[in-house]
């Protein structure tokens, strides 16, 4: 009886918003690779945005890539029995309209829907703190609330990284350092435009939190522990693994990315002028070939079972996640940030898998009960 389920394809939905520019927001080229992967499964896909997706409809109305035209055409599909969420901004999905709508398909008696709602950096670590095991790999991380809060976790650190709660591609990070020897011993970095970054030092605390305060911007930040990365020719770089459910609904590494730091910068975000370069490269040097292999299979355990620890505090359904992971000095393993909105992964063989666990996640989700989701 059982093998009658899976002859049924889902019909999966990319949900993005409207733009008043032009059909809809989002990444094309990512939403591209999608629509074919599905092509090739036979499984049918369409992207959809917040506004066309009426859950009330028999069919609704959503965009199709045609490779002879070169161009997106809006057509009517079936109501899709999986969404796949690909909303691409915060402040889209911040939108009084665009929750209710993610509330509503949450709600859905059929429909289901993963991944439903960005992380927020500060509750994901408290999150990971709750679980024994998730516990020891997250880095000292508390509120940046005011001077007093910042001057005691500077002078048990030495090195704070500054962090918006809900920040993207490394914008808006700051590098706090205490110099102790140094005649202005407060050393703040601030990640600028592109290639560049301004180094501020004061002996005043005062003076340090207003230029900090500055660059805050009235938006909510982190201070967290600065750990000492083991390097690459004097370049940090850090581990960027992506875990998705697959065929089955567990949680598994689809691969594993390194990303290093562009010449003397403080993250290792491509858009700050980091490039992408092999784990095995990055960390053989250090620990030689044989503790890089034990390294990587720990990296992989540790990204399934936080993947798994974040999805049950969300309490939310969950299918895939990206994350930054670092490697100190000691060989220790530290978790920095999780994205529920991965990038894709340049890496052909990550990216060619990635796809295709979307859609056999979808065709595991179909064959459950929408109230088994949790």
């Amino acid at each position: 009886m059982g093998h009658l389920l899976t002859d049924r394809k889902p019909v999966v939905a990319v949900l993005t918003v409207g733009d008043p520019e032009g059909q809809f927001r989002g990444n094309r080229a990512n939403f591209k690779d999608i629509i074919n992967t599905g092509k090739n499964l036979e499984i049918p896909v369409y992207v959809v945005t917040t506004k066309d997706l009426k859950l009330s409809a028999q069919r609704i109305q959503g965009y199709h890539y045609d490779p002879e035209e070169k161009s997106w055409t809006k057509q009517w599909f079936p109501l899709p029995d999986v969404i796949y969420n690909r909303i691409p901004l915060r402040e889209d999905e911040r939108k009084k309209k665009v929750r209710k709508k993610i509330k509503e398909v949450i709600q859905h008696k059929t429909i289901h829907i993963y991944n439903p709602y960005f992380f927020n950096k500060r509750k994901l670590f408290n999150w990971l703190k709750k679980n024994r095991s998730t516990r020891m790999l997250v880095p000292d991380t508390k509120r940046l609330l005011g001077p007093k809060t910042l001057c005691n976790m500077l002078y048990t650190y030495e090195r704070l990284y500054l962090k918006p709660e809900s920040g993207k591609a490394g914008k808006g990070i700051m590098l706090l350092q205490y110099e102790e020897e140094h005649v202005k011993p407060y050393r703040l970095t601030i990640q600028g435009q592109r290639y560049r970054h301004i180094i501020y030092r004061t002996d005043n605390l005062g003076s340090l939190w207003s230029r900090i305060q500055k660059e805050m911007n009235n938006t909510p930040y982190i201070m967290q522990e600065g750990i000492q990365l083991t390097s690459y020719k004097d370049r940090n770089f850090d581990l960027r693994v992506l875990v998705q459910k697959t065929g089955k609904g567990v949680w598994m590494v689809t691969g594993v990315g390194a990303r290093l730091a562009g010449l003397k910068r403080i993250t290792t975000h491509v858009p700050q002028g980091g490039s992408i370069e092999s784990p095995e490269k990055m960390l053989n040097p250090s620990f030689g070939s044989e503790m890089t292999t034990v390294i990587l299979h720990r990296l992989k355990s540790n990204a399934v079972l936080i993947a798994k620890q974040i999805e049950k505090s969300s309490g939310y359904l969950l299918g895939e996640m990206s994350m930054d992971l670092g490697i100190d000095t000691e060989g220790n393993m530290w978790f920095f940030e999780a994205n529920s909105k991965p990038m894709k992964f340049d890496e052909p063989q990550i990216r060619k898998k990635s796809l295709q666990r979307i859609f056999q996640y979808s065709q595991h989700l179909i064959n459950q009960p929408k109230n088994a989701d949790h």
